[in-house]
């Protein structure tokens, strides 16, 4: 096996090592993101994955859960027992699609509207935390869509 230092002797950069990845920084931002997030959704008792989920289902209810699988990017076997949890909760109502028996339709439930509502102050409590001003947030998610939007096609 090479050490980086041999590939830098060489003449190049390692590829493999982590501070030339573009996976590593995007991960770990990602992780630190969702520590931050933490303290914030734990006195509404949701985790950052159901946060996602009440924000999704607050603008596109009913939608179906293999809509909202592709709007989060996550697999049915993800987003299963994380909706069987949030159903128990009460936060959200499952339902078959009467048009179409094998669709499950998802909304939120009256108990998922008041989370929502009293979600509101997080984007700017986190923004607050990361030290991030609005124009900051605004390149950086633009920069992050557009990504999505490219990697997302490379899979197509």
């Amino acid at each position: 096996m090479n050490s980086g230092a041999d590939a830098a002797g060489r003449g190049g950069e390692d590829p493999l090592r982590l501070d030339q990845q573009v996976c590593f920084p995007l991960y770990a931002a990602t992780n630190l993101l969702q520590r931050l997030y933490k303290p914030l959704l734990e006195p509404l008792g949701l985790t950052y994955a159901q946060y996602l989920v009440v924000l999704v289902l607050s603008a596109q209810a009913p939608i179906s859960v293999g809509e909202l699988g592709a709007c989060l990017h996550l697999d049915i076997g993800t987003l299963s027992p994380l909706l069987k949890r949030m159903e128990r909760a009460g936060c959200i109502k499952r339902r078959r699609d009467a048009d179409d028996k094998r669709r499950v339709l998802l909304t939120l439930t009256s108990r998922g509207c008041a989370l929502h509502d009293r979600a509101r102050s997080i984007p700017a409590e986190l923004a607050k935390k990361a030290g991030l001003k609005p124009a900051q947030i605004n390149d950086l998610r633009e920069q992050a869509q557009r990504l999505i939007k490219q990697l997302d096609g490379a899979l197509a």
